[in-house]
């Protein structure tokens, strides 16, 4: 247990609060609230776009869970998922200036989570999807695409997102190129699946994506559903088949969010090719050790977590594109607009082996990537 975070926690009593952004006189009492707000009220009934003029829907997020899938624990349930959303809402606000409100809702119906989402969507002027299980949380994002704003489920493509740029920048200190290089992902989740998708829009032809069954190739009937059979038939060109490691041989890159803690092992490095990538991103405990990995000879690791040498973690991207889409008022985050985001953070750094992406913190990149978003929107 990290009693450091349990004192922290059990000290602040919460990690947010909402302040009002200028102080309340007795003067300005009529003009924030009744009666003079009556008019702004009307105003916006006229012409719905001012809201965006008038109240914070312009700065507003909202970061929406089940609990079903918080971090790499599972389904902890709503309430447990709420101290993850109120770090994410702290981000936002730190490293955009985004005012973000963690949303944590008792249910598990992907019916409801859709109902819910729709019906709170006029207080913001976009919603974080975050830590809802795979497949419903495809099902949900897809039926929330023309709902009128960005909308976006973090673990797909702010993984997907900061997982691209991580790849551009080891890629290119091996000399090798996204086309050529064999990748294989393990886990066939929200986040594996996420990338995977991504990979191929930047140009990568040879992936290959495995489950805890093993690999995922076209036919495999046993442990299925439609988002692996449409990954399945974009990946694995060579039907390649058998147990994940099968997919290591020969391969430039590992990709590890399964959720599965050593499940990778120092052994299997020695069958990758010359100068292996390995990105074990599963959190709170990686496929592999960095220590494990670079010990048994791979060339650059990354991890998603932020005590180690190139953390890949979607914090790196989330605050940056949510700036762009709203500064945009884009209507819907694009895959053009997720592929300039994951250019816009590798370019933010000089890549060496030991970093790889700059760092969380390093609020210098996010208005880069906001910058980026808003062009391509």
């Amino acid at each position: 247990m990290n009693r450091k975070a349990i004192r922290l926690h059990r000290k602040l009593r919460g990690k947010i609060e909402i302040m009002p952004k200028i102080k309340l006189t007795k003067s300005n009492l009529p003009l924030v609230y009744t009666p003079g707000v009556a008019d702004v009220s009307r105003a916006i009934g006229k012409n719905m776009d001012r809201v965006f003029d008038y109240t914070t829907k312009w700065n507003n997020v909202a970061i929406v869970t089940d609990g079903s899938a918080v971090l790499g624990l599972g389904n902890l349930g709503a309430e447990a998922a709420l101290p993850v959303m109120e770090g994410k809402a702290m981000l936002f606000r730190e490293l955009a200036g985004i005012n973000a409100f963690p949303i944590c809702l008792n249910t598990h119906d992907t019916g409801e989570i859709i109902n819910a989402v729709k019906m709170i969507s006029p207080s913001f002027g976009g919603i974080n999807l975050e830590d809802i299980a795979a497949p419903k949380c495809f099902d949900i994002e897809q039926e929330l695409r023309n709902t009128g704003i960005p909308i976006m489920h973090d673990d797909q493509h702010g993984t997907s997102i900061v997982t691209l740029a991580a790849l551009i920048n080891s890629l290119s200190l091996v000399n090798k190129d996204i086309a050529d290089s064999r990748i294989s992902i393990l886990g066939a989740g929200a986040a594996g699946i996420g990338v995977a998708h991504l990979l191929l829009k930047a140009g990568a032809r040879h992936v290959v994506v495995s489950d805890t069954h093993g690999i995922i190739y076209r036919g495999r009937k046993e442990n299925m559903n439609p988002y692996k059979r449409e990954i399945s038939r974009l990946t694995n060109k060579d039907r390649v088949k058998g147990d994940f490691k099968k997919s290591l041989e020969g391969s430039d890159v590992f990709i590890g969010v399964s959720g599965v803690r050593n499940i990778f092992k120092e052994k299997d490095i020695n069958i990758m090719s010359e100068r292996p990538i390995v990105f074990a991103l599963s959190n709170p405990e990686p496929e592999i050790t960095t220590a494990l990995a670079k010990k048994a000879g791979a060339y650059i690791v990354g991890t998603g977590r932020s005590d180690l040498p190139n953390q890949i973690n979607n914090a790196l991207a989330f605050p940056g594109v949510f700036r762009g889409a709203l500064d945009s008022r884009a209507k819907r985050i694009t895959d053009e607009m997720k592929l300039a985001a994951a250019h816009a953070i590798a370019h933010s750094v000089r890549p060496e082996t030991k970093k790889i992406l700059p760092g969380v913190l390093d609020k210098g990149y996010v208005k880069k990537v906001a910058a980026a978003v808003a062009r391509s929107a």
